[in-house]
């Protein structure tokens, strides 16, 4: 099993490229299951997750080529199934759930697995599906439904949900009648994706607010389109640069999806500009201890807590970060505290009092994103940080060792 190795003290300085985002490549390749003939996706990473989605896809009949570029057909899907053994590593599996339904009138999906960090329950997507006259069933551990042809409706989702708002969205392209969603979610990734339907012929506006509207079209031709950049992954090196006290221009991001990062990484002390494809993110001045509260889109994002909570472990006095969207997402804690970090959970609360120096020690991966707030605590440390269980960040970040040794970070991957 892969290990990554740091040693910590070095200033990080240059130029990274960030890679296509997971959490819309996902969706968007998903999407081919809607029409025959071949589609092409640019700007596709290379992940354990993006892989999977190949499999699940090659499972199901449908015809994937390529790595950075995708190429997809799914002119015949033999089966209607999305098995427990590859569900089981990625909750996005249950996307492939509406657009089978769609196409072929049937489906049969096993709930999801992926990281442990809370419940993230698919009732939203059935009630949905449901409401757009489909039979569903729990059976077996899986979710089993059936409809001759969906029917548009006005769906209101209890709670934000991405993967409910992309589902619902694909699955209602070829219902009969419009559909809306309410209290739908407004993450870029959404707006990503619907711009890739509406190029094969879907017919969604409203995407990007709570309110998306869905017409639905008879048949959906194939597209050739482009996957975004990874916002994610671009706050992360934001982070590292502020981590590390370094000077790093982070390209090929749009900014913009990172409007409430870049306002806290400022009340933090981090100097961010603009720049001619991207942005540049300075740390040079000692960290300030500030507040977060995680959101939905477009407020501090769930998936950057634990990468900021790395480096509030070493601002200047108490930051209360307040998780409000997973009620379990602060396993990264207690690693971080073997390094030296001053950290007491009280509820959705973790309140970080700054301490002068991180040590290196042996730290595990619990899930994505703690294992990407470790590696960012390993780069500020003293001494060396043994990161273990990196599967987890290979879900999620292309080479991420490779990318921060470029900017003269001290880390390698071995294997045992």
């Amino acid at each position: 099993m892969d290990k990554i190795i740091i040693m910590g003290g070095e200033k990080l300085c240059g130029d990274v490229l960030v890679s296509g985002a997971k959490n819309a490549a996902l969706p968007i390749m998903v999407a081919s299951l809607l029409t025959p003939g071949w589609n092409t996706f640019h700007n596709i990473p290379d992940l354990v997750d993006i892989r999977t989605v190949k499999k699940l896809l090659g499972n199901l009949g449908v015809r994937v080529e390529g790595n950075s570029t995708v190429r997809i057909n799914a002119d015949t899907i033999i089966q209607s199934e999305a098995s427990y053994d590859l569900v089981k590593t990625m909750r996005a599996s249950i996307l492939v759930l509406g657009p089978l339904v769609a196409r072929t009138g049937v489906a049969r999906v096993s709930l999801p697995g992926g990281c442990a960090i809370g419940a993230r329950p698919v009732n939203l997507h059935i009630r949905a599906l449901q409401d757009m006259g489909a039979e569903v069933e729990l059976r077996d551990g899986y979710v089993e439904a059936r409809a001759k042809k969906l029917k548009g409706t006005t769906i209101y989702f209890d709670i934000s949900t991405v993967t409910g708002t992309e589902n619902i969205m694909m699955a209602a392209c070829l219902a009969e009648g419009t559909t809306v969603l309410k209290n739908a979610a407004r993450e870029p990734e959404i707006v990503n994706l619907a711009e890739v339907l509406n190029g094969m012929g879907a017919r969604i506006s409203g995407a990007g607010t709570d309110v998306i509207r869905i017409d639905g079209v008879d048949r959906m031709n194939p597209v050739e389109a482009t996957v975004m950049a990874d916002r994610i992954e671009a706050g992360t090196f934001m982070l590292a640069a502020g981590i590390t006290g370094g000077d790093v221009r982070i390209l090929g991001c749009n900014p913009s999806h990172l409007d409430a990062l870049i306002a806290k990484l400022r009340d933090a002390g981090m100097e961010i500009t603009p720049v001619d494809g991207g942005v540049r993110a300075s740390g040079r001045k000692k960290i300030k201890s500030i507040d977060i509260k995680t959101l939905p889109y477009p407020g501090f994002p769930t998936d950057l807590q634990a990468q900021i909570m790395a480096m509030m472990t070493i601002g200047s006095g108490l930051a209360v970060i307040t998780e409000t969207v997973f009620e379990n997402r602060f396993m990264h804690v207690s690693e971080l505290m073997r390094m030296g970090a001053d950290i007491v959970i009280q509820g959705n609360n973790a309140m970080v009092r700054g301490v002068a120096k991180l040590r290196g020690a042996p730290v595990m991966a619990t899930d994505l994103r703690a294992s990407a707030s470790l590696i960012l605590a390993g780069l500020a440390a003293e001494g060396r940080t043994v990161l273990s269980r990196v599967y987890h960040i290979d879900r999620g970040y292309q080479k991420i060792e490779n990318k921060l040794s470029a900017l003269g970070a001290n880390i390698k991957r071995i294997s045992e």
